[in-house]
């Protein structure tokens, strides 16, 4: 793995682990959920909203690009 595919890998691991742990407190304070429900709820929701980073090849060398539900298109990060 390359310098920049860890890079990736830290950031959607980072991305998703604070999302996940927001909504599972979230989720089991302000719902009526119980037991296997609240993890799994956390596990989706963290998994749609998280960003996701990932590396290409272009003519340029590899780059680091990021997309997200809430951002129109794909960005390149620098």
């Amino acid at each position: 793995m390359t310098k920049l595919q860890v890079r990736a890998f830290l950031y959607n691991l980072g991305c998703f682990a604070i999302l996940f742990i927001s909504f599972r407190y979230l989720v089991e304070h302000y719902t009526n959920l119980t037991g296997f429900w609240i993890p799994m709820t956390a596990f989706v929701a963290g998994t749609l909203l998280s960003p996701k980073f990932q590396v290409a090849k272009t003519k340029d060398g590899e780059k680091l690009f990021m997309s997200w539900l809430f951002l129109k298109g794909i960005k390149e990060i620098g």
